[in-house]
């Protein structure tokens, strides 16, 4: 068995997004030959935790080293579940965050997990080490590492670094210091991993060193045996069922999808009245505000945080799945991990988004019916589409081939098999 050091702030039991991509790693790398120990964050306030997610850790073949930090989120009196704030004082914190703190608020806990790591390092002999970001913080703990070890270091990227859409650098000085400091992360990187073309492209283009070879795309996924294990709710033969599963911020909101949904109950309301808005998720008051302005109430089912299993459960008994990405800093760089759990269930696939990863993904997916996330007139009608198709039994379908090559188990393999060639020409 090769042996792995992953450096994680994000893994279970919180819950969310932001977790998915390095636990489906974790829980495939033993299959393909590989034994990881996940260097992650410990009990701290967070704004979901999913204890069912550990179930999916085998203790025989993976070790979980928690490391207890100084961040905001860690010192705060209350730990576990503690509620999303408005996205206006979210941003007056990142503002200020971000004066401060370069790359980002994660740094006291990355500087614990150095000391941790470099215990790890000196008691057992590791192959290789894998970080993933955000946060970026722990990348310059990788980076140490391999300089003191003389070990590989690979930097998986969930979304872009210098240039992240949630990233605010309030003067040239600290945008700087963010450039300089993946500039030296990338130098002392073996490998790159990246979600899909464009974070690949935008990285090459900021930094001219970097050569295509160095960096591999491994998207996200789907896991096979969620989906087996899920069950599907009953529903009404006749009420079509659009469900989205994940969190709103800045970029991705339904007050546009709410907005052209009002209106199309207005000037066709037997469309309307036979489709439900299913949110599954964490939904802020303020979009509950407008559901109650708009007089949605009826048309809209608002499920609240449930565990991973079961937004499953609730994606696979949807007719169709809606998501949006809106247009921001390097918006055209985001693809969702939602979406490809949305491919798994090889239902069709509502998408808001302008050009961009998301938009080339759902264009290949097929079964997708895409819109403008800004422009009424086209939300509209790819809703009246969508209902039209369903009352006519007649939803589009994806082809099998697509949906396979986004399982889980298999792009852990293709990412192993490559850590392996890694080290042989090392």
């Amino acid at each position: 068995m090769y042996k792995i050091l992953i450096i994680a702030y994000y893994f279970p039991p919180k819950g969310l997004s932001g977790v998915q991509r390095t636990l489906k790693f974790v829980k495939y790398m033993p299959d393909n030959n590989w034994s990881p120990t996940v260097l992650t964050s410990g009990d701290n306030a967070y704004f979901a935790y999913d204890k069912s997610l550990l179930n999916e850790i085998n203790p025989e073949t993976t070790k979980v080293v928690r490391v207890q930090g100084n961040e905001i989120n860690s010192l705060l009196p209350q730990k576990g579940t503690v509620k999303m704030p408005p996205e206006f004082l979210r941003k007056i914190f990142s503002y200020l965050s971000s004066w401060f703190f370069v790359p980002d608020n994660k740094i006291s806990w990355a500087k614990k997990a150095l000391i941790e790591a470099r215990k790890l390092l000196s008691e057992e002999e590791y192959d290789l080490i894998f970080v993933t970001g955000p946060p970026f913080s722990s990348v310059d703990v990788a980076v140490q590492l391999k300089k003191e070890f003389d070990i590989p270091m690979v930097i998986d990227y969930r979304d872009l670094w210098f240039g992240y859409h949630f990233a605010i650098y309030p003067t040239p000085f600290h945008k700087k210091l963010v450039k300089s400091g993946e500039y030296r992360a990338l130098k002392a990187a073996d490998r790159i991993i990246v979600t899909n073309r464009k974070v690949k492209e935008r990285i090459m283009d900021y930094f001219k060193f970097v050569r295509h070879t160095d960096i591999l795309i491994v998207p996200h996924g789907y896991d096979v045996t969620d989906f087996e294990a899920a069950g599907i709710e009953p529903k009404p033969k006749d009420k079509l069922i659009l469900t989205y599963s994940g969190l709103f911020y800045e970029y991705i909101t339904p007050k546009y999808l709410l907005n052209a949904f009002k209106q199309l109950l207005n000037e066709k309301p037997e469309y309307a009245s036979n489709i439900q808005l299913q949110f599954v998720g964490v939904l802020r008051k303020s979009l509950v505000n407008q559901i109650k302005r708009l007089k949605l109430e009826q048309y809209v089912k608002i499920s609240g945080y449930v565990s991973h299993l079961e937004s499953v459960r609730k994606i696979k008994s949807s007719d169709a799945l809606w998501m949006m990405i809106g247009e921001g800093r390097n918006s055209d760089t985001i693809v969702t991990g939602k979406l490809f759990e949305y491919i798994g269930s090889k239902k069709p696939i509502v998408g808001f988004v302008q050009d961009g990863a998301a938009k080339s993904v759902l264009q290949e997916y097929g079964a997708s019916y895409i819109a403008d996330p800004y422009d009424y007139t086209q939300i509209k009608e790819a809703l009246c589409k969508l209902y039209e198709d369903f009352r006519l039994n007649k939803l589009p379908v994806p082809a099998d081939e697509l949906v396979e090559k986004y399982r889980r188990d298999n792009l852990t393999a293709y990412l192993t098999n490559e850590l392996q060639f890694l080290l042989k020409v090392k």
